[in-house]
């Protein structure tokens, strides 16, 4: 398969495996982790870089957030940082923009930039795009796209990222449970 490793990144960093040819019981190192060297173990760095929700800005300026795994039929309250857009100003707010499944809560002006929460339900499986707009006081405006991977119910509980909470589940109809046969 020709484009399998096209347009990934290699992390390169987060887990390394113990030298071959190491033999011995781990002995305690550092702040009771094994020392480097012990046979059949892997190590995981302390703090890996991708657990919070990621802002990436495209060459149009607009804004692409990735908030990782969800679970579908659930809501969840994410929280991101947008970098300063001049363009937009300090003062910024959401257009309304008819959505059922995505709803900006609040926009808060920092130093660093414009704090932006939202309410999202993950209404079906698989990688889902929404989209919101801010705009200031001028006549532009900035698109926020907002990418999630949405797991089915069968596949456990995603492990969420720095940024996404859950607060609460959608009531799911399951045909299976209706005692109604259908028409005869």
């Amino acid at each position: 398969m020709a484009t399998a490793g096209k347009g990934t990144k290699g992390k390169g960093t987060g887990v390394r495996f113990a030298p071959e040819g190491t033999q011995g019981h781990p002995q305690e190192g550092t702040q009771g982790h094994p020392q480097e060297g012990t046979h059949g173990h892997v190590h995981f760095q302390e703090q890996l870089h991708d657990s919070a929700v990621m802002v990436t800005q495209d060459k149009d300026g607009h804004f692409l957030v990735k908030v990782g795994f969800l679970k579908i039929l659930h809501k969840y309250e994410i929280t991101f940082l947008l970098p300063p857009v001049p363009r937009l100003g300090r003062d910024v707010c959401p257009l309304p923009v008819p959505n059922p499944n995505l709803r900006v809560t609040s926009v808060t002006s920092l130093p660093e930039g414009h704090s932006v929460r939202c309410e999202y339900t993950a209404h079906k499986e698989g990688v889902l795009r929404e989209e919101l707009l801010l705009a200031g006081h001028g006549p532009g405006h900035v698109k926020v796209t907002v990418q999630a991977r949405v797991m089915d119910r069968h596949h456990g509980t995603p492990m969420l990222l720095d940024g996404v909470r859950c607060v609460g589940a959608e009531l799911e109809y399951d045909s299976e449970q209706s005692d109604w046969h259908g028409f005869d």
